[in-house]
């Protein structure tokens, strides 16, 4: 799972075979092409392939997790890449074994959710936007084939989470380079590119394209959510002893109050965009939603009419 410099290493030793003709090296270009990996599962089925990145294991989780399993429901395919390992994201536990703990959280909450996911092997707190880190996010794009890109805002509180933003943008036009990261064939197309819900005002607040009911399975977000144990049950880096259940009477009173919050947090999105899913469901379905998930399209990447922006989305009205 690891992908670290020398990643970056073959694919600049390939670069140079490549180009080692024009520079009178004696070697034939091959070419992009030459260079094609194996197509993941499902390619050309007709189904829209879907990436979401998150900078920890649990932040696609929470803001994609509602639409992701809806998506998988429809045999679509939806994958949820964490940029770090999340190696100090406990007020008990560092390093490694955390890093272990919270990768096998993120895939039973994939199991939950019927999506795929993969853990960037990127120390907590540490996430930077490298070179190397753009080359990361280029080629997980390109392996995926992915026709939706999601990741947050760049403007948030945390500097993961930002720099997460900031490589995915930069991703949004080199994903279709042939030269850039040419060990990865670069897509014909540029995916839609669109950024998560936020609350953050400056210097420019969040404007919501689609909003979409995730009522459907908002209890299978839950159970995926209480699934990761050491941030929403134990309380993350800012949890403390309290926190942790000590027999299954505590245990189901703390997974209930996990369930309330979010419940209550997925609600509150409802009520602040009850405009956009009375415009989206209609007058009467509009007015039911209780719980809703919601997103901005990016002005990088394809840029597909607001009708046809909302197609992409599992939308399911009555």
């Amino acid at each position: 799972m690891r992908r670290n410099v020398s990643v970056c290493l073959i694919a600049a030793a390939a670069a140079i075979a490549g180009l080692g003709m024009a520079a009178g090296l004696g070697t034939k270009f091959a070419g992009p092409a030459a260079w094609a990996a194996a197509a993941p599962a499902g390619v050309g089925d007709g189904k829209l392939r879907v990436i979401a990145f998150g900078a920890h294991p649990d932040d696609c989780e929470i803001r994609v997790g509602g639409v992701g399993a809806m998506w998988a429901a429809q045999g679509h395919h939806v994958k949820l890449v964490s940029l770090t390992n999340g190696d100090i994201g406990h007020w008990r536990e560092a390093g490694g074994p955390l890093a272990q703990r919270r990768t096998r959280e993120v895939q039973e909450s994939a199991r939950i959710l019927g999506t795929t996911v993969e853990v960037c092997d990127i120390h907590d707190g540490e996430l930077m936007p490298t070179l190397e880190n753009r080359r990361l996010v280029t080629r997980l794009i390109r392996e995926w084939k992915a026709d939706v890109v999601l990741g947050p805002r760049t403007n948030d509180y945390h500097p993961d989470h930002r720099y997460a933003g900031i490589l995915v943008q930069d991703a949004a036009f080199m994903v279709t380079v042939p030269f850039f990261c040419p060990d990865v064939p670069a897509l014909k197309r540029n995916p839609v590119f669109l950024y998560y819900g936020d609350r953050f005002q400056r210097p420019n607040p969040f404007r919501p394209d689609v909003v979409v009911g995730i009522d459907s399975v908002m209890e299978q977000k839950l159970k995926a959510l209480v699934a990761i144990q050491s941030q929403f049950v134990e309380g993350g880096c800012g949890g403390h002893e309290g926190l942790v259940p000590t027999d299954d009477a505590s245990r189901k009173a703390r997974e209930d109050a996990v369930r309330a919050s979010f419940r209550q947090r997925f609600a509150a999105t409802a009520n602040q965009y009850r405009a956009e899913l009375i415009e989206i469901y209609g007058q009467d379905a509009g007015k039911q939603v209780k719980c809703a998930e919601v997103f901005e399209l990016c002005e990088y990447g394809a840029q597909p009419a607001l009708a046809e922006l909302r197609k992409l989305f599992p939308i399911v009205r009555p």
